[in-house]
């Protein structure tokens, strides 16, 4: 079966760094799109990151939503088939359950990211931002 299982989340205080990961398993990953969305408490899930990843399985456009675009990088490690969020100066409005997402079509990832554009999902992993 295809699966995602995110991991990493924890409290972290404003202004720190945090790095989220996302195992991969089940399917390749090649041809795709892989995402990061959040959904802060009492919001809608809301895309925050995604990543091409080509043929060959390489990493290549990468997208951001603006809130996000100074201050958070996603990439993957195709050896590892794992999918990351890089996160710094952690703001208090980052708070949220952090999902990755994919799906076999590159043409899902877009500048605007819809939940409904993602066939595949992790359960989430909690990040708590203090202020």
């Amino acid at each position: 079966q295809v699966q995602l299982a995110e991991s990493g989340g924890t409290r972290v205080p404003v202004g720190g760094s945090l790095k989220l990961s996302c195992a991969l398993s089940g399917s390749t990953f090649s041809g795709s799109c892989l995402a990061w969305f959040r959904q802060p408490p009492g919001r809608e899930r809301e895309g925050v990151a995604a990543l091409v990843t080509g043929e060959d399985g390489d990493a290549g456009s990468a997208y951001y939503s603006s809130s996000v675009k100074d201050r958070f990088t996603i990439s993957q490690d195709n050896d590892k088939n794992t999918l990351y969020l890089q996160i710094h100066d952690l703001k208090f409005e980052d708070t949220a359950m952090y999902y990755c997402a994919a799906r076999h079509s590159r043409s899902s990832c877009s500048p605007v990211l819809r939940r409904t554009d993602f066939t595949t999902w992790g359960r989430g992993t909690q990040v708590d931002v203090s202020p």
